[in-house]
């Protein structure tokens, strides 16, 4: 889910123009029940069952500590933990840098059954920057609920991971995701997105050259029917290196410390539409579900 810094400084222009404005416990991380087996090796296939995936191995030793931890029992959102939008939110927010077509709502986003919903819809709506998006869709962000506000909570390094279910409908963009809490960063690692397609996961990680160019490296992993199932996506982001897990397995790892960004960051959900192209006219409704989220420290 690419923020680029142009899409922060036109966020930080719309709020000048006035046009927008934890938890205790311990133990080693693991991905816990969720629908889905373990991922196959890029490349090769793999389908979804019931059967549970394997558990994640954390490339650093412990102890970890369970810094957060959500499981959607309830039937509302945690506010204290969750904001449902980007810094720059004055009554819901897009992401410019991307042309996405959504504009987020906080009624876009719901608890119940065990699971958050972030659900798209098409339904044209006057943004609160002056432009009008064809659709409405939801997030959840560890951040903060206005541009000048603090952050909810933030992470420098941990082993974050999620049981999320994809929806299946064409033109959408889930993703999970880690930004730098500090405005105007171009350092990111993608946790999981899903940029066109629904049966491959890519997982990125951006940062900053010593000329303040930027730059990524990606990984694809697939191909697996993710939408027929709940899986685990996760990250064991460590000084030294950064490590991906798809269902318990680890699929990709980065070891230059030039990459690997080392700054307190926000943990975002979210489902966005319309990048790289728009939904076909059949498709009015989307959902991606979240049975859990945690993340542990040492």
């Amino acid at each position: 889910m690419r923020m680029t810094s142009t899409g922060l400084r036109v966020a930080a222009a719309m709020l000048v123009l006035g046009l927008t404005a934890a938890c205790g416990g311990g133990g080693t991380p693991h991905a816990g029940s969720a629908g889905g087996t373990p991922g196959s090796a890029p490349g090769s296939s793999a389908s979804s069952s019931a059967s549970a995936p394997a558990t994640p191995s954390p490339s650093a030793p412990g102890p970890w500590n369970l810094v957060l931890s959500d499981d959607f029992t309830g039937g509302s959102l945690d506010t204290a933990r969750w904001a449902t939008c980007y810094d720059w939110n004055l009554d819901g927010c897009t992401n410019a840098g991307n042309n996405e077509l959504e504009w987020y709502l906080p009624n876009q986003v719901s608890v119940g059954g065990g699971s958050l919903q972030l659900t798209a819809q098409r339904q044209t709506t006057a943004g609160s920057d002056g432009h009008t998006y064809p659709w409405t869709s939801g997030m959840v962000t560890t951040g903060r609920d206005s541009w000048n506000a603090q952050p909810r909570q933030t992470f420098q390094y941990g082993f974050f991971a999620a049981a999320l279910r994809i929806p299946a409908q064409a033109g959408m963009f889930p993703a999970l995701w880690l930004l730098p809490a500090a405005h105007d960063v171009p350092q990111e690692i993608d946790i999981a997105e899903f940029a066109g397609t629904t049966q491959v996961v890519q997982n990125t990680i951006h940062w900053q050259r010593a000329d303040g160019s930027t730059d990524q490296q990606q990984h694809w992993f697939g191909p697996v029917n993710f939408p027929a199932g709940f899986h685990v996506f996760a990250v064991d982001w460590e000084p030294t290196s950064v490590t991906w897990y798809v269902d318990g397995k680890p699929v990709w790892k980065v070891t230059d410390r030039a990459d690997i960004p080392a700054m307190p960051m926000e943990l975002i959900l979210n489902l966005a539409v319309g990048y790289p192209y728009p939904p076909p006219a059949n498709v009015d409704k989307a959902q991606l579900q979240v049975e859990w989220v945690r993340v542990w420290q040492h």
